[in-house]
C-alpha cells in the first residue's frame, strides 16, 4: 500500500440504493502521472478513509477513479466505489499487514500501536508501472 498524504478531501453517501460512495481526495500535483496511469488501465483502487471524526477507524472502499482535475499546485482526484465491509476491522487488517511485513515480537507490538495512532487516511495499491 501506498500512503498519499491529503490536503483535503469530502466523502459523499450517495444515498442511492445502491450503497455508492463518492470520495474527493485532493493532494500534491506531483501524483498526477500515478492516478491518471490507474485510471487508463481502469484498476480498481482500493482506499481507506476516515468518515465523520478522525478518532474513527479508516473504512476500506473499492474504487474506480472518475476524473482527475489538475490545479495550479494540486489536484483533485474523484473516486467512486464502494464500502468493502460493513463494519471496519481496522485493527485486524493493519496486525495482517503488520505480520506481512515481517513485525513480530516487541517491535509488532510498538508498529501496531503507531500504527493506529496514524491510521492512514488514505492508501492505494502500488502500482505495477
Amino acid at each position: 500500500m501506498m500512503n498519499i498524504p491529503l490536503e483535503d478531501g469530502l466523502i459523499i453517501n450517495k444515498e442511492d440504493g445502491k450503497a455508492t460512495w463518492l470520495i474527493e481526495a485532493y493532494t500534491d500535483k506531483k501524483f498526477y502521472d500515478y492516478f491518471r496511469i490507474i485510471q487508463q488501465k481502469n484498476d480498481d483502487v482500493n482506499v481507506q478513509v476516515i468518515i465523520t471524526h478522525e478518532g474513527n477507524d479508516p473504512a476500506p472502499f473499492s474504487t474506480h477513479i472518475r476524473g482527475i482535475k489538475k490545479f495550479e499546485k494540486n489536484i483533485s482526484v474523484l473516486l467512486e466505489g464502494h464500502l468493502n465491509v460493513k463494519r471496519s476491522k481496522y485493527a485486524e487488517l493493519l496486525l495482517n499487514e503488520l505480520v506481512n511485513d515481517g513485525f513480530s515480537g516487541d517491535e509488532l507490538v510498538q508498529e501496531f500501536s503507531n500504527r493506529m495512532n496514524k491510521k492512514k487516511r488514505f492508501a492505494v495499491p502500488k502500482s505495477k508501472l
